[in-house]
């Protein structure tokens, strides 16, 4: 059953809203899942069929290494500032060091976490401090303008390396420690903790593990001011599973009120390397499965998406298990021919753009792996909920919008020039793109509610616009259930929520699924875009125990003759103002796992490199050759949900 409301119809957002939100009264609501680990106000606002709250999970300021050699001088307290609304300085640098571009949101974040680089944390401070003990070193020199070279701190060595002043003493962790402090404070004082509830952060870093230039990079979540004195950085930790074992014992397991979650991120560049199938010093299954409960535990989520590119899918690898997928095309770092990994071969230097491309560099393989090892060693170690963030280097957490899009580099990509011709670490920026947000359905606006919604992986993630998906998978509901008041609350009572496990089968048909979304409000100034379609991924094993994957249309038009004027950037044709259908699968096999997610696709827009041309003056344009860039012209932002999986008995 698929149900089309036409855009520009005032009831449809309206009584679409009414749904979303859920009707309060329903006695059938889910209690209240979490419980406050911190002195603070109740919020008054509260939901118990859950809002949407939106924010980002990936940010830096000028404590990270690379951010401060591109002239970013925004420290964390500016990035929640900026993240509430307020404006921020960006590069080029007046004659007093402050930055001469002034950005702001034209819509406030509901929540954000500063990430910087805990690697080089202390480097950074004493290079960047004026008679600090290392100041003068020739790798702090360098470090500093003009030269503003990060080399010397051997970024990317195997195994990890401190800077050459710091090798053999404790220089830099001694600097880096009143830096952790600086970071948890700005945390603390930026956290709505009133009963107003309207920003909340969380102590956070990176832990920025890069072997020959492959990434396998984390963000570290925790959930409140309850934090381990010290980041777990490469140096202790030089692989992922020892980072989620020294986080289980110093804070999870530790009686101090610690809680934390990792959230890999840009997978697209990891080389085959970021959901390999190892299992490090494990010799028996038992020892692998203890690993896989482990990791599943400590890494619930996955960036899906951000400024160095998607990492839902890539068509056209020989292991591609599905049919070609049209909308894997997004924002893309590797491009055909493919040096392909194969199934199971790994390789280096994918930050810089080199080394193989593996299908598991994809999260829809790491879906697929996942559901291998599942069935080997009864326990899913990719079980991963999905979320985006921009991973700014600028501390400008949630600037997404395309059309006004200033960079994530400082001076590596904030003019013209650097944008469209330049080149940096990961890439050159013409192929990086605004980034994204993280949603998050939570009872209300606070580090408990968001924090357990991020662990049962009740998230969503999106390109940069606020589209809001709802998607909920049970036996039983109504094929009329689009157009009841009653919608969430039933979804709750028959069924689960995104990032949920099915129940047992219940009667002879498969599973339905209510698949809800609404488009982007926009702004006053930047309204928001209908929405073209909704789709379902299914991927699932074969009675062989193969993996497969298809994309189906369930809701909207992919055929709507939607476009844009690529001079002004108007779009023009139909859409949607919201979208809602209950869909059964009719090819469900109950003897095998499978899982679902929805895709909400917006019509298309120009991408940020077209608004930058049309504003340039015809030298300029010609200059850089913006009418034959290697990119393309226009973009189709779009939502993810978390998956719902079915394992059978």
């Amino acid at each position: 059953m698929i149900r089309r409301r036409p855009s520009l119809v005032r009831i449809g957002p309206i009584f679409a809203l009414f749904l979303l939100a859920g009707c309060p009264d329903i006695d059938s609501s889910p209690p209240q899942a979490f419980q406050y680990t911190e002195m603070r106000a109740a919020c008054a606002n509260r939901d118990p069929l859950k809002k949407a709250y939106f924010g980002d999970l990936h940010v830096h300021t000028a404590f990270s290494f690379d951010a401060w050699t591109y002239d970013v001088r925004t420290t964390p307290a500016d990035a929640y500032r900026f993240a509430r609304g307020e404006p921020v300085n960006l590069p080029p640098l007046d004659e007093n060091g402050v930055g001469k571009t002034v950005v702001q949101l034209d819509r406030p974040l509901d929540f954000a976490a500063v990430t910087d680089h805990a690697e080089y944390l202390g480097e950074t401070s004493l290079c960047s401090t004026p008679g600090s003990p290392a100041y003068d070193t020739p790798t702090c020199v360098a470090y500093r303008p003009p030269a503003s070279s990060f080399l010397g701190f051997n970024v990317g060595a195997d195994p990890p390396a401190r800077a050459d002043f710091c090798q053999d003493s404790t220089l830099c962790t001694d600097a880096a420690a009143p830096v952790w402090k600086v970071i948890q404070q700005a945390a603390d004082e930026a956290y709505d903790k009133t009963d107003a509830c309207k920003f909340t952060t969380f102590v956070a870093y990176e832990y920025s593990l890069s072997p020959l230039g492959t990434n396998l990079h984390r963000n570290v979540i925790f959930r409140n001011a309850n934090v381990i004195d010290t980041p777990i950085t490469t140096y202790e930790a030089d692989e992922p599973h020892k980072l989620w074992a020294m986080l289980s014992t110093l804070c999870t397991n530790a009686p101090t009120g610690c809680d934390v979650l990792a959230i890999p991120h840009n997978s697209n560049l990891s080389n085959g390397r970021m959901f390999e199938v190892e299992y490090k010093g494990a010799k028996t299954e038992e020892e692998q499965l203890k690993i896989t409960k482990l990791r599943a535990q400590m890494e619930p989520l996955v960036e899906i998406y951000q400024h160095k590119g998607d990492s839902e899918c890539l068509s056209g690898l020989s292991t591609y298990p599905g049919e070609p997928d049209e909308l894997c095309s997004l924002e893309k770092q590797q491009f055909p021919p493919f040096d392909d990994c194969g199934v199971s071969d790994t390789g280096w230097g994918g930050i810089s753009g080199l080394g193989c491309t593996s299908w598991r560099d994809y999260v829809r393989g790491a879906l697929e792996t996942g559901l291998m090892e599942g069935e080997r060693l009864g326990e899913n170690p990719y079980k991963l909920g999905f979320i985006g963030s921009t991973d700014t280097h600028n501390g400008t957490p949630g600037k997404t919008d395309e059309s006004t899009y200033a960079g994530h580099l400082g001076l590596a990509d904030q003019s013209p020039k650097a944008a469209l011709s330049g080149s940096a670490l990961a890439g050159t920026p013409l192929l990086g793109n605004p980034g994204g947000l993280a949603g998050v359905w939570a009872e209300e606006n606070s580090r408990d509610a968001l924090f357990d919604a991020l662990r049962r992986r009740e998230t969503f993630a999106t390109t940069g616009p606020r589209i809001i998906p709802r998607f909920f998978a049970g036996w039983n509901y109504p094929d009329n259930l689009c157009d009841r008041p009653d919608l969430v609350s039933k979804g709750y009572e028959l069924g689960v929520p995104m990032g949920g496990d099915l129940p047992p089968m219940s009667g002879s048909e498969g599973p339905s699924f209510v698949v809800s979304a609404l488009r982007d409000s926009g702004s006053t100034d930047r309204p928001g875009t209908p929405l073209q379609r909704a789709q379902i991924v299914k991927i699932w094993l074969d009675e062989s125990g193969q993996p497969h994957e298809k994309v189906i249309d369930v809701a909207g038009d992919p055929n709507n003759g939607a476009t844009v004027n690529l001079t002004t950037c108007e779009t023009q044709g139909a859409g949607f103002d919201s979208l809602c259908t209950v869909w059964r699968d009719p090819e469900f096999n109950a003897s095998v796992p499978s899982l679902y997610y929805a895709r909400i696709v917006e019509n298309p827009t120009c991408r940020w490199t077209t608004h930058l041309c049309n504003r340039l003056t015809p030298k300029e344009r010609a200059d850089y050759k913006c009418d034959n860039l290697s990119v393309p012209s226009t973009i189709q932002e779009r939502a993810w949900t978390s998956p719902i999986w079915y394992t059978p008995n």
